[in-house]
Parts: C-alpha cells; structure tokens; sequence
C-alpha cells in the first residue's frame, strides 16, 4: 500500500543498511510482540523520508493525535461497550485468523501469517477494491515485478531518501525510533499527570520484558505545569510535522530518554529500509525488493497509452506486495516488514484543470476534513462539508483529487468500515512533496489510535519526468494540435563529425545537456559565443560538472518551425491502500459482545466480505438429515455461497454462538421439521432472530443479502418469523 513518507530528511545523516537493524530470535507469544499497548504515531509506510519522496504511501503509517485510545476509555465497540484488546486479541488467536510467521522457531517480529478466516477475508475486500475500482473505474489492471534494480530506485530517490529517523542508547546498544520514542515518553509524562490529578487511567498490557527493563523509571505520579501539560498535547498534535533536527530538538528540549534503560541518546540520524538483494550468481546487479508498486506503473506508461488509445484521463492499479526493512515492528497488522499494497495511478492532462468527468456526481457527498490550518493549532477535529465546497474553495486543490476522496470513503463503507471512526487529514506542510499540489490521508480510527490507512496524493509529474530523463525513454503524451502554431526558439546544433575527437565518449552526455538547456541559456550561449568564440556548457555527468565548446563545434541559432503536434507530461493522482491495516481496523470495527455476556464475542462483518457466509447446523446426529444436507450443501455450492456444517455435540446454541466469533452472517438449522418437508430455519447473527421459509426462499435471500440487494429487515418482513428457545 503507504503503506506514507513523513519527515524531510538531510541527507549528510543517510546511512543504508543492508542488514536489519534489529533482529530478533526470542521466542516470544503471539501478543508480546505484535499487539503491544503502545499506540503509534508515524509513517504508512512508516517510512519517514524526505520531500522528493513524500508519497501518499499507506501503506503503512500509524499516528495518534493526543492520547492513544488504548490509554482511554472513549473508544468503543461496534455496540458502545468499551473496547477490550485484550479480549479482542484472546479472539483472534482462539479463531486462528493471524499468527507471527515461523513460530516453531521463535517467531519473526513484523511478519504474519493470515489464518483461513483472515485470508478470505482479505479475498473478499479484494475483489470489492477491484470491482469499486478496477471495473467501475475502467483502469487498467497491472502485475509488475516486485523485485526492482538499484537504478529504478536511485532515480526515484528511495535509495537515498527512504528511510525513517532513528535514535542510538550509545550505553545498551538498543534503536529507537525517534518519533516513537518521542511520542512514548510524552504519552508516559502526560499519563503520569492524569494519575497524579486523581483522574481515571485505563491500564494497558505491558510486554513483560519492557516492564522489567523499565524497573529504574520512577513509579510515582508526577503533575505537570498547566503550560507544559499544553505544550506536550500540542506537541503530539504536531509531532508528524517535525524534521530530523525538530526531533533531535525536542529530545534535548525535554530531557527525553530511552524508557528502558533511562539512557541519554545520541542525535536522530536516518536509516534506509528498503530489503536489498541481488539479480544473478554475480552480485553485480544489486536490487531491492519493492518498496510500493507505483514505479512499475509508471515505467509502464508507454506501453499503457498505447493500450488505451493515447486517450487521457487513463488509470492504472495494481494490487501487490511491498517490503519494507522495519525498525520497529509493532501494532500487529499496522507495522509490519511484508505488506499488500492496492495503489491506482491516475494519468491527467495538467492543463485540463484536473477536471473529472464524474465529478457533478459526487459533489454533494459530505467527507469529514481534517486539514492543514486545523492541525498546525493543535485541533484533532475534523470539519464535516462537501465534496462540491472543499475543491471550490480549493480547500482540496482540485476535482479528480476529490472525486477519489469520495470514492474512498464509500469504499470504507461498502467493507463495513464505521462511519464514525473514520477522518480524511490533510499532509502538514512538512510532510508535503516539492511537486505535489495536495495530500489527504483517510484514516481509521482503532484501539492504536488514528491509523492512515489509505494516502491520496497529487504527484503532478515528477515520477514520470524523473524517469524520463534518467532512462532517454520518452514517458509524454503526443496529441495532434487542432490549428498548426509557429514557434520560433534557440537551438544548439552540434557538429559531431568534429565534436567526435575531441569529445569522444563523452558526446552523448554534452549532447543531451545542450538539448535540455532552458531558451534564456541557450540566448546567453549564442551571445558569449559571438563575442568570445566559445562557451561553457553544464554537464553534470562528467568530470568537473561542465565541458568548454568553441563556434566549431557548437554554434547557437533563433530559428522558426511549425507545430502540429502537443508534448506534454501527464500529472498523476494516486490513491494509496495499505490492505493490512484496513483489514485490522474492520476487525475492530466490526467487533462486539452480547449485552450481559462479555464472554459471546461476535465479529458484524458484512455478508459481502464475510470469510463464510453461512454455517449449517443439524439439530442432533441424525442419520436422517444426511440427503437434506447433502442437498443442502449442492444447493450452496451451486450458488457460490461459502459455508461450514457444525455437528459437534454440542447445543445450536453454543454452535450458533462460537461461530458468531468468525463472523458467520447466516445460519441454517436442520431439524426434525426439515424432515417432514416444511423447510428449515435460517438465523441472523448480529440480531439472532430467525425465519423459516423452504429452501429456495431461503436460498434466495441469501444470495440477495451477500450481494448486497437485501436486508436481513426485509427478509423478515416477508418470510414467517421462528422463534428457537436454544439461543
């Protein structure tokens, strides 16, 4: 997905580590690693990098505005209960939905495996993204390798630039991030205070090993200066538009140590984190595996253009995995070193206003904002307006942009996302690119706090043209002009049959920068040629940066031609979904328990993205309900619907109420009634009630509630309610 690149970074403190930085080998459970009560604040990507990188990179960034949730009370169930992680995660480990990989021998930090109910899970969100995208949209869909060279890299800047800051304990060895180091010590200090003001604090599920490493940090509650309370709280709000040396002013600022060992640290510096590896036995050709799947689609431009007529807007998607070397796996789904990406590039004509054509559409749909003025003040809340008003007021810079914005958020909604935990912020200016014209995140809030989940970025056109010029591949648009236009402009003509010699193979590099001199340079040429007889000519490729030409080799001229044809440069809007995290947050989102029983757990998700649709319930082993489930089950498949048969021992009940913690929207009872032909009972999880109808009446409803066309209400109100004395 990002992943999202967070923090300008200089570029004399970049250091690239082909190892990992961290490695660990313990062997720790499931919820010490992956599930820590830590919250999160920085990068989709979790990749702080610096301006000429800043994507829209979800993939991977978590933050929290204020305090985490995880430290408070006010964030809730589907159902308004407070939300129990612990419970919640004790779900996910019984139901077997994800696991930290290689567990057998020790685990790996930030690497999952996805159970079958996660796995289909993600199939079903898929297959919406593609069709609320793909088909909708009329993209082109893309599968480009994940391994990339270094050169594809290097030109895009990730060799030099992808990386997040991170601080040293000198004394222990150990590596902090520094926004997360931050950020914890703050939350710690304004806990503390809480305490110390007798005010209710929840208590969160320490990592046993942190809480023993922390033994030297002071027990008792500290309260804060009123001044200094504020300054941490707007610190946190602004802790995503901080650079390197901010942070490195900020932990001298506030005495700001490492938690564990109560160690100063050394100074912020950046590490890169992309996985390096090699093509072939040789070692000569280093590459990287992936860190985003944009640079394949846009190498791709040509060959896509052409596909598509060479008419503009054009849409490209791809739906793939990136890698990212983490320094500090956490949050289970939300940082992790091996993630899905669905990231669109969407190809405009700059000069067409970046209208879109569906725009009037949408223009009435309400989006909750959070932007850049709100955040610099401190203000975690969003305002709530149009689609229509924000791009008039230029609020968002443009209507391709919005259109997208929206398309998002019905996205969310059409998975199951909850409304009300969900918030579009826009980039602080610190976090926006060079080239980029504007940037919204749409975030999810969870127990971990407000999570990007999905970047929406304006590039304009700095990847293709930094491509472009790397490559000598021309990545423009021609289109015929309606009415043929003189265009009179300097041209530097070259001599090569006498510029051979004495150039050599430095010909080409003299020749391509002649060629990209801007017209005001290539005017002051022409003037220093005619009153000296030579000129001095930039070429940063060779040796001492430029190359001396006399009149002989080079000579300057105005001259006149028509044209008939339009280049341009396409400028892109890309939406950025990191799959991870949006699967975690709908997890939370959908999560509840039984009014009066903690302990019935139930999972709402939608029949559409449900892992299984429906379960099968015989009301006893009984030899002769085996051709009704046998007609039952064929009935099933026959219309795709996904389903499990339970013929345990145990009651319907503790059946129907174990599966309703994976989800299962639908269940089907066949009881002794089956038997004499009238019918059988279908159930609704979230409400328990029941119906019963015959199986084509039955069959019929759930194929309409999967695909969205009913309701569980409607099908109550037309087929015969059934009360059951076993829930």
């Amino acid at each position: 997905m990002s992943t999202r690149l967070n923090h300008v970074l200089s570029s004399r403190h970049c250091f690239n580590f082909s190892q990992p930085v961290i490695k660990s080998t313990a062997r720790t459970s499931f919820f010490e690693t992956s599930f820590r009560v830590l919250g999160e604040r920085s990068s989709t990507r979790s990749f702080s990098t610096s301006n000429s990188l800043r994507r829209a990179q979800v993939t991977v960034r978590t933050r929290v505005k204020g305090s985490s949730p995880s430290m408070a009370s006010d964030y809730k169930t589907l159902k308004g209960q407070d939300f129990d992680r612990a419970a919640f995660e004790s779900l996910l480990r019984r139901k077997v939905f994800l696991w930290q990989s290689f567990e057998p021998y020790g685990a790996v930090k930030g690497l999952f495996d996805y159970g079958p109910p996660l796995e289909t899970l993600e199939s079903e969100v898929i297959n919406i993204w593609r069709d609320h995208f793909i088909r909708t949209e009329k993209m082109m869909a893309l599968k480009c390798s994940m391994l990339t060279p270094y050169e594809v890299l290097k030109t895009s800047g990730h060799v030099e630039k992808f990386a997040d800051y991170m601080c040293k304990d000198p004394k222990t060895g150990e590596i902090l991030r520094s926004d997360h180091l931050i950020k914890d010590v703050i939350e710690a200090r304004l806990k503390s205070d809480k305490e110390a003001r007798g005010e209710k604090v929840e208590e969160t599920e320490e990592d046993p090993k942190k809480k023993k490493k922390q033994a030297k940090a002071a027990k008792t509650a500290v309260k804060l200066d009123d001044a200094v309370k504020k300054e941490y709280e707007h610190l946190l709000a602004t802790l995503d538009d901080c650079t390197g040396d901010d942070m490195g002013a900020l932990i001298k600022k506030h005495d700001i140590r490492n938690p564990t060992s109560g160690n100063e640290v050394e100074p912020p510096v950046s590490v890169n984190l992309m996985f390096q590896t090699q093509i072939g036995a040789t070692g000569k050709e280093p590459a990287f595996l992936r860190p985003e799947t944009a640079q394949g689609q846009f190498l791709s431009f040509q060959k896509l253009l052409e596909f598509c007529d060479s008419q503009l807007p054009m849409a490209s998607a791809s739906i793939g995995y990136s890698f990212r070397n983490e320094l500090s796996p956490r949050s289970g789904l939300l940082r992790v070193r091996e993630f899905l990406m669905a990231e669109v590039e969407h190809f405009v004509d700059p000069e067409s206003g970046k209208k879109h054509p569906k725009f009037a559409s949408v223009r009435d749909v309400k989006l909750p904002l959070l932007d850049r003025k709100t955040q610099t003040a401190g203000g975690s809340t969003p305002t709530v307006t149009t689609i229509g008003e924000a791009v008039d007021s230029k609020l968002v810079d443009n209507e391709t942009l919005g259109y997208f914005l929206v398309r998002i958020m019905l996205f969310m909604q059409k998975i199951g996302i909850d409304m009300n935990k969900l918030r579009f912020r826009q980039h602080m200016a610190n976090e926006m690119a060079h080239y980029a014209a504007d940037c919204w995140d749409c975030e999810l809030q969870s127990s971990y706090g407000w999570i990007e989940c999905v970047g929406c970025a304006d590039r304009s056109a700095y990847d293709l043209s930094v491509h472009e010029k790397a490559t000598g591949t021309f990545l423009k648009v021609r289109e015929p002009l309606k009415e043929p236009k003189k265009v009179e402009e300097w041209q530097a003509n070259l001599d090569k049959k006498k510029s051979g010699p004495k150039l050599k193979k430095d010909q080409a590099k003299v020749e391509a920068a002649l060629k990209n001199l801007s017209q005001e340079l290539k005017e002051k040429c022409s003037i220093s040629m005619e009153k000296d007889g030579k000129v001095e000519v930039p070429v940063p490729e060779m040796e001492g940066g430029k190359v001396e030409l006399d009149r002989d080799i080079v000579t300057f001229a105005k001259e006149t031609r028509m044209e008939t044809m339009r280049e341009y440069t396409p400028n892109v809007i890309e939406p950025s979904f990191g799959v991870g995290r949006i699967l975690y947050s709908l997890m939370e989102h959908v999560y509840w328990t039984r009014e009066g029983d903690a302990a019935r757990s139930v999972m709402s998700f939608k029949p559409s993205v449900a892992p299984i649709k429906v379960l099968v319930v015989p009301l006893q082993k009984e030899p002769r309900f085996a051709s009704l489930l046998q007609e039952l089950e064929q009935r099933l498949d026959d219309d795709a619907i996904s389903f499990k048969v339970d013929q345990s021992g145990v009651s319907i009940g503790k059946r129907y109420s174990r599966n309703d913690e994976l989800g299962i929207p639908f269940g089907i009872t066949v009881d002794y009634e089956s038997l004499e032909g009238k019918g059988f009972t279908l159930r609704d999880r979230d409400s328990t009630k029941q119906v019963r109808a015959s199986l084509d009446e039955i069959m019929e409803a759930i194929v309409k509630m999967c695909k969205g066309k009913e309701s569980w209400e409607q099908v109550a109100m037309r087929l015969p309610a059934f009360e059951s004395k076993d829930e």
